[in-house]
This record gives structure tokens, sequence and C-alpha cells, in this order.
């Protein structure tokens, strides 16, 4: 069951970071691979939403999710909806959390846990799908800086 954490101090203050992190509208800004996002329904934690991410070679992978937890400003996680999916025969569950916490000078700490519970033979890929959650979180942090900071330096 790989679970990976990533943070990253950011220099924007917390509620324009809850802002871009909590609608899932804005997500191909700062998420890896998400080219749209379609579908959005409901709110807060009863928002689900199906986001279009596309692969290396261009093609469009469709995955839908629910959210799970929203605490404003503080907290936001979602869960991918893997049964009767593609996906159902790797994950037997996928989960991402954001947590921000205020840090000096108006900046905001985000934290990110993915964990993800694999199937069947599956399972003997744990390691690699670590270090590519790993890499996919350190790129949504970077996105996000980018969405709401600019290009650093």
């Amino acid at each position: 069951m790989p679970r990976v954490a990533r943070s990253r101090v950011i220099a924007a203050r917390r509620e324009a970071v809850w802002k871009l992190i909590s609608d899932p509208h804005n997500l191909p800004r700062w998420w890896p691979r998400a080219a749209r996002v379609e579908d959005v329904r409901g709110t807060g934690a009863r928002m689900r939403w199906t986001t279009v991410l596309e692969t290396e070679r261009g093609v469009p992978v469709r995955a839908d999710y629910r959210c799970a937890a929203s605490e404003e400003p503080s907290r936001f996680e979602w869960r991918q909806e893997v049964d009767g999916t593609p996906f159902e025969r790797i994950l037997k569950s996928s989960a991402l959390e954001i947590r921000l916490e205020r840090a000096p000078q108006g900046a905001t700490d985000v934290r990110m846990t993915a964990e993800e519970t694999l199937r069947g033979f599956a399972r003997l890929g744990a390691l690699m799908l670590r270090g590519a959650a790993a890499r996919r979180l350190d790129e949504a942090l970077a996105g996000i800086e980018l969405a709401l900071v600019g290009e650093p330096g």
C-alpha cells in the first residue's frame, strides 16, 4: 500500500491556495497531465467530477473522483472512483489529501499525501508506483506554485 507525502512552502496566502486546490475546474492549471475537467457536480464534501488526463502519447484517459473531505481553508481530500473502471484491475483505492498551514511571511505550507492500494499482481509494482506518486506530487506542488506565484527566481 504505497503512501507518499511531499510538502513545499509556497509564497501565496492560504486562502489563495485553497481557492485553487478546492475547485476541480482548476486542476488543469496545476495537476500533472490534467487536460480538462468535466461534469463537476455538488459542492464541498459532496462534490464529484471527471478529470481527463493525457498520457505521454497524448491519449486521453477519464478518471472519476469524489471529494472525501473539505475543511476550508486547511484540508481537501479526494478519492478516485475505481469500481467498474479500467483502473479497477490495478487499484483497490486511490486517495489524495492536501493540507494547508500558514507559514511565515504570508506563505503557505502545502502538504500532499497520496495513498494507493494495489490489487492482485499489481502489488508487485509497489516500489515503482511509489516513485511515480512522488514525482506526481512534486509536479503538482510545482504546478500550484507556478499557478499562484509564477516562475521561481
